[in-house]
């Protein structure tokens, strides 16, 4: 199969309607040999900063010499980026390759397998491919029935920060979810979390004890600076002195905090790691797609928040960037927005309108996504103006025309279409 016929073969295979469970994932993974039971990892769990932490641990990682697989979803401009070798995506031949080898493999499965089991175990035989010294492997959705979650104990366990979000699969209450991200604690394994609520503290505390594991939480108090500014935040980090992250958005000085302390526990664990390689490898971090600045005058950015709590962060960290010049005490941000029909809109909402001046509507291209008509009559409820322009491309050419010199648009709600959104703006340039 040709790289077209790869991806479509990839996408074809859908997950409604298969029983959650790791068994199909382990029939697969154990088809090719078993590949998981060869490597050594970091498992990322959370709701939201799962992928900014992973991230971060990988180029550290790989700054410090070892060569480090990551795992990460959704992609934002091409699928390649999922799966990624000290920080070179798989190329579209061994992608290929790999589809190939698995495709007999699951087409032969009486209960066929989905389409994330199938790119976690092509992900997994590429990183034994590769000979990875390490992998950091984040979870596609909640953490005990993820298919990510084959694997053995980790060389470290690490829970982001927790929210609602899935909670049609994960539950309804905070500790449900806080419950399904646990199940990524190993048995005898270390630990680290995301300081939270106590019901949520309390959940990783019961389960880390029930399986013998060591359990630490990131001490934020170490942060003790942050300076934002478009090219990046300078950070203050006990006892590193200052370090320059190249990502903004407020709630990402706790992420690369919590990183680098998952870095101190690998190098306890013997890892060799020095304070010069997290320095430098958390300034040399690249993340598209998350509170990510695509151009000035007027100022556009490109963030992936989908859920209550990431709405929450994006609304904070719009305040900490432009709150004395763009003077967020009154409307002045255009928000250009598409959802998924799945999500709580109203929740997510309650945010950022307070901090909007009028919302621009489209449809990402995704079966998934609302339509804009309904996302329109909900938003309307907020008592703000709403353009219903139905194509990203045409949101995105109405938000540049209608925008001021000193205001600020934001694109969020999904991080499905975000290469839509970069596509259109360059376009429109």
């Amino acid at each position: 199969m040709g790289i077209t016929e790869t991806l479509e073969y990839i996408h074809s295979v859908k997950w409604q309607g298969s029983k959650p469970g790791l068994e199909r994932t382990e029939e697969l993974l154990q088809a090719l040999g078993n590949p998981e039971k060869q490597l050594k990892f970091v498992h990322v769990a959370g709701t939201n900063g799962k992928g900014s932490t992973s991230i971060c641990i990988a180029t550290v990682l790989k700054e410090a010499g070892y060569k480090t697989g990551l795992f990460i979803s959704p992609y934002v401009l091409q699928f390649n980026e999922r799966i990624q070798v000290s920080g070179e995506f798989i190329s579209d031949d061994e992608l290929e390759s790999l589809v190939n080898e698995i495709k007999p493999f699951a087409d032969a499965m009486e209960d066929s397998p989905t389409e994330f089991e199938i790119i976690t175990a092509l992900a997994l035989k590429h990183f034994l491919n590769k000979a990875c010294d390490i992998v950091v492997l984040e979870v596609g959705m909640g953490g005990r029935l993820d298919s990510t979650n084959v694997i053995e104990t980790p060389e470290l366990a690490v829970i982001t920060a927790i929210g609602y979000d899935h909670v049609k699969e994960l539950g309804p209450t905070i500790s449900d979810i806080a419950r399904e991200k646990a199940g990524i604690i190993k048995a005898g394994g270390d630990v680290l979390i995301y300081e939270g609520e106590p019901e949520v503290e309390s959940v990783f505390e019961r389960i880390s004890s029930e399986h013998g594991a060591r359990l630490r939480k990131v001490d934020f108090t170490r942060l003790i600076d942050q300076k934002f500014s478009l090219e990046g935040l300078n950070l203050r980090i006990k006892p590193y002195g200052e370090i320059m992250l190249p990502l903004i958005g407020a709630y990402q000085p706790k992420n690369a905090t919590l990183a680098i302390t998952a870095l101190e526990m690998l190098r306890d664990k013997g890892y060799k790691i020095t304070d010069d390689d997290i320095i430098k490898g958390i300034a040399s971090v690249k993340w598209p797609g998350r509170f990510e600045v695509l151009g000035q005058k007027p100022v556009f950015i490109l963030d992936g928040s989908h859920n209550p709590q990431g709405m929450e962060a994006t609304a904070e960290s719009l305040n900490s960037h432009f709150g004395d010049n763009a003077k967020l005490s009154r409307p002045k941000v255009i928000f250009l927005i598409g959802i998924m029909a799945d999500k709580e809109v109203d929740k997510m909402i309650a945010h950022i309108a307070p901090l909007a001046e009028r919302f621009i509507v489209v449809k990402p291209d995704n079966p998934r996504a609302m339509c804009t008509k309904e996302l329109t009559e909900k938003l309307k409820r907020f008592g703000v103006p709403v353009v219903d322009c139905g194509s990203v491309s045409d949101g995105v050419s109405e938000a540049l025309k209608t925008a001021g010199e000193s205001d600020v648009i934001c694109a969020l709600g999904s991080l499905f279409f975000s290469a839509e959104v970069r596509s259109a703006y360059t376009a429109a340039l």
